[in-house]
């Protein structure tokens, strides 16, 4: 059968079973419905399978002269409760330039009241931050030394805290102990990684006073020499300074972090090159 208009006065009933959330007897809400579902509304041919108990897709009906931007459009408030039917409770397909976009509210995402994003895009989170936003505590690490703080290995309610080594390079190091042989061998990729006239060796000797020095170097090894008859036997550390990226520039005109020079570490640069050549240049520690 097909009728041009229906009008329900009271409540709509498709399919079987007996909603109870919409009331019985006395209690029933004029104006509510029960649909067995699944149901489809929007274009015709926009799903191929059943996805769901619901499923709306953009609407093209001809009749509307101004097709509605949405496929769905809710005013007032929203909750989902997952029952574990997938892998997430909500999931986000988007083909816009923006999947989320989260306007007028102070705090935009709340995650157990442990995580929190307000509407500006600054996020706090419970561990890490004392309650700070990250932009606070990033503001924070840059002008204080960058510490590393842990629960106490050793000592129950007591703390441990370090704080990382700050210097005028981009350097890494390689140490060890070096006994019975005459050759430091570094790891093989530091011919690629660093600068050969920016390694430094400092030598410990273990025991006795060997007379140590360093004979020659290079990127892949370092040779040593002690006291003739004496057995070589100490502590080593190998500097350098890395030159697959460019050094640093320690010091440029500006009022805060993001008027460094080189563009490529400024927040949102698109494919960024940490070795482009506009800001190459020799490295800032010169041993040779």
């Amino acid at each position: 059968m097909h009728f041009s208009d229906v009008e329900c006065g009271k409540r709509l009933f498709v399919g079987v079973g007996r909603p109870i959330a919409l009331g019985i007897g006395g209690n029933e809400i004029r104006g509510s419905a029960y649909i067995e579902g699944p149901v489809q509304t929007g274009t015709a041919d926009a799903f191929s399978s059943v996805l769901g108990t619901v499923m709306i897709a953009r609407d093209r009906n001809t009749d509307n002269k101004k097709q509605p931007p949405r496929s769905l459009f809710v005013k007032g408030n929203v909750a989902i409760d997952g029952d574990r039917g997938t892998g997430q409770t909500l999931q986000i397909f988007s083909n816009a330039n923006t999947g989320i976009r989260i306007d007028g509210s102070v705090t935009a995402i709340d995650i157990n009241s442990k995580t929190t994003i307000d509407a500006f895009g600054d996020a706090v989170f419970a561990i890490g931050t004392s309650g700070k936003t990250l932009s606070a505590r990033f503001a924070e690490a840059d002008g204080k030394p960058k510490p590393f703080d842990i629960p106490h290995p050793s000592k129950e309610g007591w703390r441990l805290r370090h704080a990382c080594i700050e210097g005028p390079e981009v350097g890494v190091y390689f140490r060890g102990r070096l006994k019975h042989n005459n050759i430091i061998k570094l790891p093989w990729y530091w011919k690629d990684l660093v600068h050969r006239e920016s390694i430094s060796v400092q030598l410990q000797p273990i025991g006795a006073h060997q007379d140590i020095i360093v004979k020659k170097w290079d990127t892949e090894k370092i040779e040593v020499q002690a006291k003739p008859g004496f057995p070589i036997n100490c502590f080593y550390h190998v500097y350098a300074e890395r030159k697959d990226i460019n050094p640093l520039i320690t010091e440029y005109e500006g009022n805060e972090c993001f008027d460094y020079p080189d563009p490529n570490y400024k927040p949102g640069a698109v494919n960024p090159r940490y070795d482009d050549p506009a800001f190459s240049g020799p490295p800032n520690t010169i041993t040779m």
